[in-house]
């Protein structure tokens, strides 16, 4: 599959999807985390896409592999974010596991795709 625009990339499509995941598991929340835990999760996961697409819209292997490593860090964010709401019982680990497992997914393929960028041309 040749690759045209950000859209096309998988690391991409699983990203929106994660958003999603990440809004329907916050609309439980408590109503007092509106302001707090459920927006900070939900920028933390909406980063992560926004940030695959303006690396790849960028033209330079540096900006794309910049901007992947934001992407990389709003991941981590968004699993501690996870963790948090986990301890503070607003979800049961039952209704978060498939969260969290596309997540260390995503991070894998980010981790990949950073790798694969920060190799020299040949």
């Amino acid at each position: 599959m040749t690759i045209v625009t950000f859209k096309d990339l998988e690391v991409w499509k699983k990203a929106m999807n994660l958003v999603e995941q990440v809004y329907k598991l916050t609309s439980t929340f408590p109503q007092e985390e509106k302001y707090g835990l459920v927006s900070q999760m939900r920028r933390s996961v909406i980063s992560i896409p926004s940030n695959i697409a303006e690396g790849k819209l960028r033209g330079s292997r540096k900006d794309y592999c910049r901007f992947l490593f934001n992407a990389f860090g709003s991941g981590g964010e968004l699993e501690t974010q996870l963790e948090i709401a986990l301890r503070l019982r607003y979800v049961e680990v039952s209704k978060i596991q498939e969260v969290i497992l596309d997540l260390e997914i995503l991070m894998c393929m980010l981790n990949s795709l950073i790798a694969k960028l920060s190799e020299p041309k040949i």
